[in-house]
């Protein structure tokens, strides 16, 4: 079973930039530049993009979640390699 999101990036294409990428339906990419992410932000839907807004922003939020806690576990952890 894969997990609900994913870290992507495409660093010989595209180095600035970071993907989220949302594996259940409706699956979704949300593209963005790796160090304003929460402002930049180009949402690419896999399975055709959801006519109810709110579920929209929903589903954005949670991405936006998963990736700050992703970049915090990251700083967590190369704290704990320093000491």
């Amino acid at each position: 079973m894969l997990p609900k999101f994913l870290l992507a990036d495409n660093s010989q294409e595209t180095p600035e930039t970071i993907f989220v990428v949302h594996t259940e339906t409706p699956r979704f990419i949300v593209e963005a530049d790796i160090d304003d992410f929460w402002s930049n932000q180009n949402v690419h839907w896999i399975d055709g993009e959801p006519g109810d807004e709110e579920l929209i922003t929903e589903m954005v939020e949670a991405a936006e979640d998963f990736l700050e806690k992703e970049f915090e576990n990251e700083m967590d952890l190369d704290e704990a390699d320093e000491d």
